[in-house]
């Protein structure tokens, strides 16, 4: 397993002036909520295709599993000519109102979104929203895991395995084990 990437674009009304990271995810949130969702293997310079009329948003959701717990850091190379934020398990973590256009360098913060956050073993979810008033340009998430030196792009391929079971995993295996025990139980009582 490793991780799952997928994005979405829509067009969006209204006021292009933010306060928080809130207001990126509600204005996108909104504008994206009918919109097919893409599937892709690699957050390595994605081009979304935002058409050239202005007013697009942007939605990328990044689910993965964290087997090191410590301190992680993500990054997010954007065009978002509006601004934009990042997200951590529905929490906003970062957000920059400016013009980021992202040339394919991490050299420039203002062109890029990023954060650090200590995290225990388990599942989470990073999402990016962004609002752009022109055209697309390629995108890029990365994340450093913990006691790495490498910032790595999120993939299929990254490495990054689930080590906890969600909750409705360990009830539906406990549902089954209490009823192949019931049957073996009814099996042996009818054998004598």
């Amino acid at each position: 397993q490793a991780s799952q990437i997928q994005y979405q674009t829509g067009n969006f009304t209204g006021s292009p002036t933010f306060a928080s990271g809130s207001d990126y995810q509600t204005a996108v949130e909104s504008a994206v909520a009918l919109s097919t969702v893409t599937n892709v293997a690699s957050y390595n310079s994605i081009d979304p295709d935002l058409s050239s009329a202005g007013n697009d948003a942007y939605k990328a959701t990044v689910t993965f599993g964290v087997s090191t717990a410590g301190l992680w850091e993500f990054r997010s190379g954007v065009d978002f000519g509006l601004g934009g934020a990042m997200f951590l398990n529905g929490v906003s973590k970062t957000y920059n109102t400016t013009d980021m256009w992202w040339n394919g360098s991490y050299s420039n913060p203002n062109e890029y979104l990023s954060f650090s956050s200590v995290l225990a073993v388990g599942n989470y979810t990073l999402t990016i929203y962004g609002l752009e008033w022109c055209c697309s340009g390629n995108q890029q998430a990365q994340f450093k895991a913990a006691g790495s030196s490498n910032f790595v792009s999120f993939s299929n391929q990254d490495g990054l395995v689930s080590a906890v079971p969600e909750p409705e995993s360990y009830a539906l295996m406990l549902a089954g084990l209490g009823l192949m025990a019931t049957i073996a139980r009814r099996r042996k009582n009818k054998a004598a």
